[in-house]
């Protein structure tokens, strides 16, 4: 096990000898005696966390340390057999000082023909049991043939839900958060660690807590919105469903990352990457909250930073946003993990740097931890250590941290997945009815008029079905192959069958001739493929009573921009492509029309908006996409998402949030200035009506809090859903203030005629700001209390701060 004592030995003299090292000698000195019966400190699992990560610092060498701060992904192949099964002899050849992290085991990377997460359409990715052998031949051979035996981090994406093969696909980020139900987004994440840990992976990529604050960036899909409020309360009940609110972690739990460092969501012209112009003042109010509250109130593991730029520096270079916030003022004690070539792109992109050395430097100097997904700058750490430009102490810093997530995971003490029990908990029965009840309370109704909804079979006559992903299901970005995706043409052929009605289906219009997120090229359909669509769609339509139209995008049309050559973001917000022009034919026979939005970006479908009898944006809903859009159709389940973003009219509108400063929206001269859809917009089968607010005590000191009672009571016929929102507005303050701040939230639900009493705890957090001296702060005055089913329809009470 592990390289012979001389040759140890021989190296540690050899470091030693190198000019500048200093102190390096006593770092790489002969390991320290263990305790229990001659084991090594480290390996006593009853020592205290700390202890052993110091014991196991003191025996490494400095390039046993430097590898940690290190991961493999596209040099994969390096390490593998022609069948891409994990070869211990190559690893062993390559890196003879083990390994820090081994990026996405789930995917197969034959050269390079799987760049990407998820399913490029290349080559198929591991299934369950696959993925867990591969897991553990990597930690056999750290574990077993590494003079140390330091286990392996095993990284995954997991944005909803395990990214790999056959695991449990839940509706998209953006759909999780229109839920606005923390504790279902809690359960879902829970099976998502459950599913990564039974193969092995033991770090999320995940969540994303990006404020995101223009449509036009194809990333909006992966971020929980607008508001501050809302991404933070939603990315924390992610981060407790990933790893628990305990550590050492669960044997079903799993590390998380908070992502990304921060402006991504609001970059210039609505492109990925693209510099964020925001200040220190935004940035404190609106983008750090997430991050701040789940880095204060969560056992969370890993923060990534951001590629855009904030005033000239690149988040991977920015040692104020890294080191000076995130660890000084936050007391943040994990590890900082790198996005996908972001230390790389210091040079590339931004040219801050001159080549990867002097990258890793600013990189490691910001407070950079580990590099993703290969090392390319880290490969120069010792160099630099030698040159004295990176000290011993920088390198044992990040080191510790990533050892500690490796001893708080329990790897040391079971490194191992077991296989059979990874196919025994993949897309479980309880996963499967998680992911459909998921869909169902992320669907948004945004219209229904004259009551068309839910439909009564005895009513439907004959049905027909348009659009090419009634069939083709998109999921969305991030996504593998589940083991059965449950088509809306499946489930409303089903309903058909089941309740007696007559059913069609015509593709209608097609956006692209794939579908595939992966794939870099993007073969839009041609104008005359659509026409005959659209013709063929419109005979069908004459003879059908009711009309389901499924239109929106794909995981092609709207994504991740991750290069130059693989575009995701878009100019316009309308559909795109000829699905209006279907639409126009459609509505022109006054048939009655139901049109369901699979999208991951806010559209302005004007047109539908106006036209079509009832509209349900339903996100990308997962792999229970059919089931739930069924269930809710037919009135076994009520819509009550809301929208977590502002839906604009236009482009020229941007940006447009809820919460926007006073002198903002003044008018235009070609235009009106309101959404076609405000935040927290959201229609059910039923009605409701919501009380003014009531304060417990109207008037509080500047330290002080109080309390906010609302009355809720269902006033229509049917059981449904409502989001009571509370919102805040500084009357008058010493800098400007937004005009509305969501500070709470709650989802109930209510039979016909039921009601309920809800509290909210307003606390001098939900009061405070940033004044002109920078200082948190709450100032004496009034402040305007607004409860309501949306940010429009508020009813309004006063508190006072004395």
């Amino acid at each position: 096990m592990g390289i012979k004592r001389r040759e140890f030995l021989a190296s540690v003299g050899s470091m030693a000898g190198m000019a500048g090292l200093g102190s390096v000698p006593a770092l790489a000195a002969a390991a320290p005696k263990g305790g229990q019966g001659g084991v090594p400190l480290y390996k006593q699992a009853s020592a205290p966390v700390n202890a052993r990560v110091e014991d196991l610092l003191r025996r490494m060498t400095l390039e046993e340390k430097i590898v940690q701060m290190q991961c493999l992904w596209q040099k994969k192949p390096g390490v593998q057999n022609q069948d891409s099964s994990f070869s211990m002899e190559k690893a062993q050849a390559a890196y003879p000082n083990g390994m820090g992290m081994l990026a996405r085991p789930s995917d197969r990377l034959l050269g390079r023909d799987a760049n990407v997460a998820g399913n490029s359409g290349a080559t198929a990715n591991r299934g369950p049991r696959e993925t867990a052998e591969y897991v553990n031949a990597v930690q056999k051979w750290a574990v077993e043939r590494t003079r140390l035996g330091i286990p392996v981090l095993m990284h995954e994406e997991a944005l909803h839900g395990y990214t790999a093969r056959e695991a449990t696909c839940f509706p998209q980020a953006i759909g999780l958060a229109s839920s606005f139900d923390p504790a279902m987004v809690t359960q879902v994440f829970s099976v998502a660690a459950r599913e990564m840990r039974a193969r092995g992976a033991n770090l999320a990529l995940a969540p994303v807590v990006d404020v995101a604050r223009d449509p036009r960036w194809g990333r909006i899909e992966e971020t929980y919105g607008e508001d501050p409020h809302l991404c933070g309360v939603m990315g924390k009940a992610a981060v407790i469903g990933f790893s628990g609110e305990t550590l050492p972690l669960a044997a079903d739990k799993v590390h998380a990352t908070l992502k990304h460092m921060t402006g991504h969501g609001q970059p210039e012209s609505g492109t990925n990457i693209g510099p964020a112009h925001v200040g220190e003042r935004t940035l404190r109010e609106d983008f750090f909250p997430p991050f701040e509250k789940i880095i204060k109130e969560t056992k969370i593991a890993a923060v990534m930073p951001s590629y855009n730029e904030i005033d000239g520096l690149p988040s991977h270079a920015s040692r104020w946003l890294l080191t000076d916030v995130l660890r000084k003022e936050w007391g943040f004690q994990g590890a900082t993990v790198s996005d996908y070539m972001g230390v790389k792109e210091l040079v590339s992109r931004h040219s801050l740097a001159a080549n990867d050395k002097e990258a890793a430097l600013q990189a490691v100097k910001a407070g950079v931890d580990v590099e993703t997904p290969d090392p390319l700058g880290y490969l120069s750490l010792a160099d630099l250590v030698r040159e004295k430009r990176i000290s011993v102490k920088e390198i044992d810093a990040s080191v510790r941290r990533i050892l500690k997530l490796k001893f708080d995971a329990g790897l040391f003490e079971n490194p191992y997945a077991d296989a059979a029990r990874a196919e025994a908990l993949t897309a479980t029965p309880d996963a499967i009815a998680l992911a459909r009840e998921a869909a169902r309370r992320s669907a948004v109704l945004l219209k229904n008029d004259k009551g068309l909804l839910p439909l009564q079979p005895n009513r439907v006559g004959k049905m027909l079905l348009l659009g090419t992903h009634a069939k083709d299901t998109p999921i969305g970005g991030y996504s593998d192959i589940p083991r059965h995706v449950v088509s809306i043409h499946e489930a409303l052929e089903n309903e058909a069958r089941a309740q007696g009605f007559s059913f069609d289906y015509r593709e209608g219009v097609r956006l692209t001739e794939q579908r595939i997120w992966g794939k870099d090229e993007i073969e839009f359909t041609k104008p005359e493929v659509n026409a005959r669509l659209i013709q063929d769609a419109v005979e069908a339509a004459r003879s059908a009573d009711t009309i389901v139209m499924v239109l929106g995008d794909n995981e092609m049309t709207a994504r991740e921009a991750w290069a130059d050559h693989h575009l995701g973001d878009r100019i316009t917000l309308d559909l795109l492509g000829q699905q209006n022009d279907l639409a126009r034919a459609i509505f022109a026979l006054n048939k009655p029309t139901v049109v369901l939005l699979l999208n991951g970006r806010p559209l302005s479908a004007k047109l539908l908006a106006e036209r079509a009898d009832a509209l349900l944006e339903c996100w990308y809903l997962g792999q229970e996409t059919g089931h739930a859009v069924a269930d809710l159709l037919f009135g076994r389940a009520n819509p009550g998402g809301k929208l977590p973003v502002t839906i604009a009219r236009d482009p020229g509108q941007l940006p447009m949030y809820y919460n926007r400063k006073p002198s903002t929206r003044r008018g235009y001269i070609d235009g009106v200035t309101t959404p076609l859809f405000p935040f927290g917009f959201g229609l059910s089968y039923t009605r409701f009506e919501i009380s003014k607010p009531r304060l417990i005590q109207a008037r509080i000191g500047v330290n002080g809090s109080t309390r906010v009672q609302v009355d809720v009571r269902n006033v229509g016929q049917l059981r449904g859903d409502e989001v009571v929102q509370l919102y805040i507005r500084d009357d008058v303050s010493s800098v400007t203030r937004p005009l509305l701040e969501l500070k709470g939230f709650q989802r109930v639900s209510l039979e016909p005629g039921a009601s309920r009493t809800l509290d909210f705890d307003i606390k001098p957090s939900d009061l405070w700001f940033f004044n002109a001296d920078m200082k948190r702060v709450v100032e004496p005055g009034t402040f305007s209390i607004f409860v309501g089913p949306n940010s429009v329809d508020l009813k309004k009470a006063t508190l006072t701060v004395a």
